[in-house]
């Protein structure tokens, strides 16, 4: 998973499969925490094809770690296997869930962010 910097604060995380995933989740808080937690989060989950329980939690403690600092979380480029996945647990109604990496910094509300595809 490649962590970087849309903006000072902006991240678009770039997901991979399990079993990495959940260990890179956990270093996306831990990068929001050196910063004081004053990042927005964008997770892009083009190389993920679908995700484990054990993902859906750390997913779940990202957005706490953000909403507890009036931050969002994004997601983008999800699978139609995964986006079933959010729709049968209804996650779907508390993430923020979008088609891609454009839709996901517009939702933002953050145009002058540049995405390179």
């Amino acid at each position: 998973m490649a962590i970087q910097d849309l903006s000072e604060n902006t991240l678009l995380v770039e997901a991979l499969p399990a079993p990495s995933f959940n260990e890179e989740l956990a270093r996306v808080i831990d990068v929001l925490r050196e910063r004081n937690e004053c990042c927005d989060v964008i997770i892009d989950f083009s190389h993920v094809d679908i995700v484990t329980s054990s993902s859906l939690s750390k997913l779940l403690k990202l957005r706490k770690v953000l909403t507890d600092s009036s931050r969002s979380l994004v997601l983008c480029c999800i699978a139609r296997a995964t986006k079933g996945i959010f729709s049968v647990t209804a996650l779907d109604s508390i993430f923020t869930l979008v088609p891609d990496k454009a839709a996901a910094v517009s939702k933002l509300g953050n145009q002058q962010l540049s995405i390179k595809t």
